[in-house]
Parts: structure tokens; sequence; C-alpha cells
């Protein structure tokens, strides 16, 4: 058995959600694992995978990567697939990742399963999990032939670092025609500070309860206190009151952060999928029958705008005795 891992990277940082689904790989013991990196520039990223279980990277180095898009990176895999015998894909959760694995299931005809929260071998051939039914039950799902690819949700495994070095292999770019006929206008960065919600150790999310974007401030300052970073629901980035870069849900990001402080948040199954997988889940709600307290570890019943500056406070406090 022989295993494919992609390796996104932005910037010249390999994607901590690549490595976590590497690692995973590496772990099943059930044969080859390499990974390939593909962009311009991008050789020195290649060894850092070795850590991680690669055995071998493969390097796609052209100018023509260096933009974000999805089918040159198809044809680089594709390729990789076809000569080294590569009977599994494994990607985890991303837009370019999506693009990409879309487009490797029709080029190779192969099958895709998506949505995957863990892999295991069974009887010479993987089985991966995934949820079904708005989260509510969990199936186990193969695939019919090879290769077969799939798609890792997002949070679900953290990067463990084994040791070792990855032989690196540069790999010649061969691009289709219909492959360049897309170009890349602008690529924008949203200017963000401390943590992003996939990285952080500590969330503090809003939601509806809030009252409105103006109070988002209380969340802000509680998660800065925290050192952790801020997240919201569907329903306040529908109405506009934060960034869809910050929505964790079904719709949104899933994430899984060692703390995970909910603020004025009900807690519709929608939510609880994105954020179920937290280490500690702490609620605070004004509504004693809120969802959200039948799977949070703490809950307070409390009005945020009380509960939430006193908090903040406290946490301020025990930073400012303990320095």
């Amino acid at each position: 058995m022989s295993i494919l891992v992609f390796l996104e990277h932005h910037g010249n940082e390999l994607q901590k959600g690549s490595l976590s689904v590497l690692s995973k790989a590496a772990s099943l013991g059930a044969g080859d694992v390499y990974g390939v990196v593909a962009g311009s520039g991008v050789r020195e990223l290649a060894s850092g995978a070795g850590k991680y279980g690669a055995s071998k990277v493969f390097v796609a180095d052209d100018p023509a990567l260096e933009a974000p898009l999805p089918q040159p990176r198809v044809d680089v895999i594709a390729t990789l697939v076809r000569e080294q015998s590569i009977d599994t894909v494994l990607l985890a959760q991303s837009v370019l990742a999506a693009d990409v694995a879309a487009g490797l299931s029709a080029r190779l005809d192969a099958g895709l399963n998506w949505e995957l929260v863990d892999i295991e071998e069974q009887d010479g051939k993987l089985v991966g999990t995934r949820p079904a039914l708005a989260d509510s039950v969990y199936v186990q799902v193969g695939w019919k032939g090879e290769p077969c690819i799939g798609i890792f949700r997002s949070g679900t495994f953290d990067p463990k670092e084994t040791g070792g070095e990855a032989e690196v292999v540069d790999t010649p770019v061969q691009l289709e025609d219909f492959s360049t006929a897309a170009t890349m206008i602008e690529q924008a960065h949203e200017e963000q500070q401390g943590p992003s919600i996939e990285d952080a150790d500590v969330i503090v999310a809003g939601g509806r309860g809030l009252g409105g974007p103006e109070n988002f401030t209380l969340v802000e300052e509680l998660a800065k206190a925290l050192g952790g970073a801020v997240a919201a629901t569907r329903a306040v980035v529908d109405a506009g009151w934060y960034p869809y870069a910050t929505q964790v849900g079904q719709t949104g990001k899933t994430v899984s952060p060692k703390l995970y402080v909910a603020c004025g948040i009900s807690g519709a199954i929608q939510h609880k999928v994105g954020m179920q997988s937290s280490s500690v889940i702490v609620a605070i709600n004004k509504d004693p029958n809120a969802p959200i307290f039948e799977y949070s570890d703490l809950g307070v019943v409390g009005d945020v705008h009380e509960v939430v500056p006193k908090l903040t406070e406290l946490v301020k406090q025990r930073k400012r005795s303990a320095s």
C-alpha cells in the first residue's frame, strides 16, 4: 500500500492540517507514506515533512505553480499517482484541497470520500469514518477501487512529530493546456492579530445572544486576556456582525482547541458540528434550557454582558498576580 498526502502550504509554511493528515497516515503502518509539495520556490519546505512520517516527498517546483490554483496541482498529483503506482491520496480539508480532490476524482475516475474524521486498515484495505445525519451518527466508508481519495475534516488530528528525514525527489511539471487557462489576478490576505481559529488553543466565540456587533468587544477582550482567538456563529456572520473567516460550524470551520468559551450561543446542531471536539467547552447563556448546556463541560446561566466582563477582569488579575 502506498499513500500520498497533499502538503498544502501558505507562504513559507506547510499547513497544520496537511501535517496532521501526514502523521495520521504514517501511524497506520500500512505501507509507504509520501508527501507532495507543489508551488514555486517550495523545495525548502519538503525536508520538514520527514518529521511527521513521510519517507519521501515529491517536489513540483515551477513558476507555473506559484498561484494556488487547483488544476495545475491536479496535473502534478495525477502524474505521480500513475507513475508511482499510488493507491491512496489523502488531503486535509481546505478550499484548495477540495478543488484538487474533485479534479483528481474526475481525472483518475477514482472514488472520493470527504469529511473523514478517522481512517484505519482492515484486512489490507483502508476504511474511513465520517459523520452523517448532521453529525448524529458516524459511519464507516470504503472505496470500490483504486486509487482511493479522501479528505479529512479540519481539526480532526494534531500533527505529531515522530522524527526521521524524508528523501526529497524533484518531479517534472507538465501541465495540460486547459490547466493553464485560468489566471489568478489578485490574492488578498486578511489582516489578523493573534492565532487563527484553526490553530488556537483557546477560542472565545460569540453568538446572537451578544445583542449586536458592538458587543463583540466583550468577546475580543476575553480572547485577548486568554491569549486566544475570536470565533462566531453562522447567525452572527449572516447578520454581518463578524467576518466569515471566523465562522465555526457545519458551513464554517471545524476547530478543536483545548478551551472553547461560547458566549451567548444557543448551541444548534450546526454549530455543535464545528466545535464538539474541543477538549473543554464552557458555555455562558441566560437561557437555562439552551441546547449548548447539554454538551458543555461547564455552564454559566447568566447574562453575557455581566458575566464576560467579570471573567475577563478575573483572568487579567490572575495573570498580573502570576507575573
